[in-house]
Order: structure tokens, then C-alpha cells, then sequence
């Protein structure tokens, strides 16, 4: 069982670009998208058809801006858009499957806080509602995987430049103390379960060349429920793939789809 997240940085944009060749030829059985930037109206989903998936989509309210989705090969036995608080959910950030193989995957893209006057108050508001959420949700659904952008690099290692980063939101003291909590809520960062050296970036600015020079942060994550460790087979990361600022993540697991 293959499950990928891509922060997509707009889905049709992506599409432009050769998107769905990639997708036909990596083929996961369950694709998570962040930051898709379209209504459902707006994106030519019988292409999804087509490559034989299910697909769900959950935009913000606010056009051309943020909205998550999650691609399936087979039929989740339901489907939850948002976590029911309007503040949260009018900006399309978590999406939810329950599959029949008794998982549930999150499709689920955190604010920046990168314009810190404005939005870095509404990032720790999110932060802690996702977190009480959670920690409540993991009764019902201990078989948790929440793939995504966390807009967050945890320690020194996932960041090409950890000193002049350490004021800026992304990697704040409180920010990387909030994922160390949240981790320890009973999840795994599966690519730290396997890579344990440094340089490995997920996300890279447009500026700078920064992508070619590898400075870049580690803000996409595959976070699984401790209860599925033994599920695990690999994680890993695809820079070479360039239909985003961002690159795809992969989370595998023995376990099949159902």
C-alpha cells in the first residue's frame, strides 16, 4: 500500500505541467493533496476518472487559495470534510478517509505563519484545535496516517539553515515544541523512522535558487499512529519531482488496501 501527499501549490497548474503522467506512473493507492487553489468545478476531475481513482475535495471558501483533497483507489467506507468548526474549516485543511482496511488517512495542510502580524495568531489557534481534535479523534480511530503539509520544520536537521531561521515562523521554539507534543500523542514521522541524516528537504523557496542549491526546509510529513508501526515499510522523499515548490512524500506499508 502506497500513500503519497504532494503540497500541489494549485492542482490545475500541476495538471498543465504533466501531473497526471506522473500520477499514472507512480501509481499510489492513495494520493493526499494540499493547497489545490480551486473549487471542484474548476478542475477537470473525470481526468482522476480515468486513471481509476475516487476523488474528494474539500477547497477553501476563499478562491484560488488553500482547499486539500485525497485521491483512492478503492471506496472509503466514508469521507470527513473538515473537523465541524467553521473558523478552521471555511479554509479547507483537513480532509479525512476511513478505509475498510481499518485505517484512516488525513489529508491536512497547517497555515504558515510567514506573515507574522497577520496570520501567525490564527496558526497557533489551528495548532491547538488540531491537536485537541486528535488527541480525541485517536480513540475512535486509532489507526491514524495525517500526510501533509505541516509548515513546520522540527529540528535542526530538517532545515538548511537552522540560525537565521530561528525567528522565523516555520521554526519558532513554540512551533517545533507543539510537533514534539503532537508526536508524542502516539505517532511516528516515518521518514525519520528510516533517514536519519540531514539535507533531506521537502519544500525549497522559488528564490534564490535555492531548490538547485538544496537549501530548503523539511515541512511535509507522513505522521503514522504508533499502533501501525510494525505496518511500516518505507518512507522517502522525491525531490526530482518539480510540479510544485514542493516535492511528493511517500509513506508505504505492508499492509493492503481494502
Amino acid at each position: 500500500m502506497k500513500i503519497v501527499s504532494y503540497n500541489i501549490n494549485g492542482i490545475r497548474s500541476g495538471i498543465n505541467k504533466g501531473l497526471l503522467h506522473w500520477i499514472e506512473k507512480c501509481s499510489p493507492d492513495i494520493l493526499c493533496f494540499q493547497e489545490i487553489k480551486a473549487f471542484p468545478e474548476q478542475i477537470n476531475t473525470s481526468l482522476f476518472d480515468y486513471l481509476g481513482y475516487y476523488h474528494y475535495w474539500f477547497p477553501s471558501e476563499r478562491k484560488g487559495y488553500s482547499g486539500v483533497g485525497i485521491l483512492c483507489k478503492k471506496k472509503p467506507i466514508h469521507v470527513e470534510y473538515g473537523i465541524g468548526l467553521n473558523s478552521l474549516d471555511k479554509e479547507g485543511r483537513i480532509i479525512r478517509i476511513d478505509l475498510k482496511n481499518n485505517i484512516s488517512v488525513i489529508s491536512l495542510y497547517i497555515p504558515s505563519g510567514k506573515n507574522m502580524e497577520n496570520r501567525l495568531n490564527f496558526k497557533f489557534y489551528f495548532l491547538n484545535q488540531f491537536f485537541h481534535y486528535i488527541k480525541k479523534m485517536k480513540k475512535e480511530f486509532p489507526n491514524l496516517i495525517i500526510c501533509g503539509d505541516y509548515n513546520i520544520s522540527h529540528k535542526e536537521i530538517d532545515i538548511h539553515d537552522p540560525i537565521r531561521n530561528k525567528e522565523i515562523s516555520g521554526f519558532l521554539p513554540e512551533e517545533r515544541k507543539w510537533m514534539t507534543h503532537f508526536l508524542n500523542l502516539g505517532f511516528i514521522d516515518s521518514f525519520r523512522n528510516y533517514i536519519k541524516e540531514a539535507h533531506h528537504y521537502s519544500w525549497w523557496s522559488y528564490s534564490y535558487n535555492a531548490r538547485k542549491n538544496n537549501k530548503g526546509w523539511r515541512i511535509d510529513y507522513s505522521m503514522v499512529s504508533t499502533s501501525l508501526k510494525k505496518e511500516m515499510k518505507n518512507a522517502y522523499l522525491l525531490p526530482e519531482i518539480r510540479y510544485s515548490d514542493h516535492c511528493p512524500i511517500v509513506l508505504e506499508l505492508y499492509k493492503k488496501m481494502k
